[in-house]
């Protein structure tokens, strides 16, 4: 019978030794047996229950809804499903209103029409009503300077940002430094 160690169970579904640690220690995917060494050694049927799992994962179950899923059979309910299937479809709505709200600033700072009493905080306040978190709006930064890096320059001065600030958001959104 063919056995696989972690390290090339986690290098054939591209995942981390750690994450199939912790698999094992919350009883997901626990090894079929151990060498004398006692290092951990899968199965084809681990591999294929990893397979079950990570299918679950992509399509957003979570880890304990895996566990609960694996526990009655492997085969997820309607009920489950329906209710991923609405979360998705939440995200998707939230991400498109984002998306219809950054495109509509993007095309009035372009236009030059951007309101004089748009600052910092009510551009944040904003971002943050649209449903960004502080990381996105880092990539926010990111991705706009990395495609229009004057127009990210003249965008962050239309906030009345001090020269020093924009110098350092500009630095970090290349990453050339942290974020404060």
């Amino acid at each position: 019978m063919k056995t696989y160690s972690i390290s090339e169970l986690a290098r054939v579904f591209g995942l981390s030794r750690s994450t199939l640690l912790y698999y094992d220690r919350i009883g997901l995917l626990p090894p079929s047996g151990r060498t004398g060494s006692a290092y951990r050694i899968y199965t084809r049927r681990d591999w294929r229950r990893l397979e079950r799992i990570c299918s679950f994962r992509e399509a957003g179950l979570s880890l304990n809804e895996i566990g609960t899923v694996l526990a009655s059979g492997g085969r997820p309910g309607a009920k489950l499903l329906e209710k991923r299937m609405s979360e998705t479809a939440a995200s998707i709505l939230n991400l498109r209103n984002q998306q219809r709200l950054l495109a509509g600033m993007l095309s009035r700072i372009a236009s030059g029409k951007l309101s004089p009493a748009v600052d910092k905080r009510l551009w944040v306040e904003m971002l943050s009503a649209a449903g960004m978190d502080q990381a996105a709006m880092n990539r926010w930064h990111a991705e706009f300077e990395r495609r229009a890096p004057q127009g990210h320059h003249d965008f962050l001065i239309s906030l009345g940002l001090p020269h020093e600030e924009i110098l350092r958001i500009r630095r970090w959104s290349r990453g050339e430094g942290t974020e404060e």
